[in-house]
């Protein structure tokens, strides 16, 4: 495979497109200057505005989401893993149906798996514009969003309408529901009974890890595997991440049965294959294809690490609590 070949499955961070109307809370003020990204798979965006970078199926999704300070993204919920890793920036993940269940701040580098059946927000609470790199289970990525009540009701009041077949309608524009379709059911009470509601011990003791201490385990000269059935965050999401760094990083080549993706968060990385070499920096995203023997080090001196993600054959899904 020639670098030229290889070109269109590297996503650079200064070349992402964003959307600023991916989700039913883009007029809402608070939430009104997110922006979405869907760097691989279809992703969960609700606007036809999303552009997709690269749509070959991996058995899991991989995007971003970049705001501004005090922007914080709306409570949801979804039925396959959402696990963020933060790229850039401060950020507050806080959960329960009104956000007041629990919270905690994650800073660069750490990760978190979210569990499946709580409802999630975020919020960049740093001092600049930030990112934080999102990895979906599934193809599908669950088949959407599912908004807390009092979200839709506020989209509402701002002129954006979701539809029961999962797209946004915006008054603002001119656009209203095509006959025949229904807007989104707000869920009921006895629909919004069955949704969890985790202690912070609970959440915090079981799927956030922070980047530091990931890092010390990579010492011995092995990458942490980060999620999965024997991770350090156990859980079969249908993908696993395993966290590379300098010290266990080599230069032996290794191919994998189906795709995976390298995602950079820390220095500088070279990508040897048979055919071509190409430089990750943080924000990159890079699929390798299936069966491509390849290796993947650090190209500068200083800190380096890397998120490493490929699907198992585990089905996506609620979060295992094995």
């Amino acid at each position: 495979m020639t670098p030229a070949e290889m070109e269109p499955r590297i996503v650079r961070y200064g070349d992402l497109r964003p959307c600023k109307t991916a989700f039913i809370d883009a007029h809402t003020p608070g939430s009104d200057q997110k922006e979405n990204f869907t760097i691989i798979g279809g992703g969960v965006s609700e606007s036809p505005d999303q552009h997709v970078h690269i749509a070959i199926p991996h058995g899991f999704n991989i995007g971003a989401a970049g705001q501004p300070p005090k922007c914080r993204n709306s409570l949801h919920n979804h039925r396959t893993a959402e696990v963020f890793f933060v790229l850039s920036g401060r950020w507050r993940f806080f959960w329960g149906q009104h956000g007041d269940a629990g919270e905690v701040i994650l800073e660069e580098g750490d990760i978190f798996n979210i569990p499946t059946n709580i409802f999630r927000g975020f919020e960049n609470i740093g001092t600049d514009y930030g990112m934080i790199m999102a990895i979906l289970g599934g193809d599908d990525a669950g088949g959407g969003v599912i908004w807390a009540p009092h979200v839709i009701e506020d989209a509402k009041a701002h002129g954006l309408v979701l539809g029961e077949n999962g797209k946004l309608y915006d008054s603002k524009k001119g656009v209203d529901l095509p006959e025949g379709v229904k807007p989104m059911p707000v869920l009921t009470q006895a629909e919004l009974d069955k949704v969890d509601t985790p202690t912070p011990m609970q959440v915090v003791g079981g799927y956030v890890r922070r980047y530091l201490d990931m890092l010390a385990l990579t010492q011995s000269g092995r990458s942490c595997k980060v999620i999965g059935e024997n991770g350090i965050i156990r859980d079969k999401p249908g993908f696993e991440v395993d966290l590379i760094t300098r010290a266990c990083a080599t230069e032996e080549t290794h191919s994998h049965d189906r795709p995976s993706v390298l995602m950079p968060v820390k220095g500088h990385w070279r990508v040897d294959w048979d055919g071509g070499s190409a430089t990750l920096a943080p924000g990159d995203t890079m699929s390798v294809p299936e069966n491509l023997a390849h290796s993947a080090v650090p190209s500068m001196t200083g800190e380096a690490a890397l998120y490493h993600v490929i699907a198992t054959d585990d089905a996506a899904g609620a979060t295992w609590r094995g």
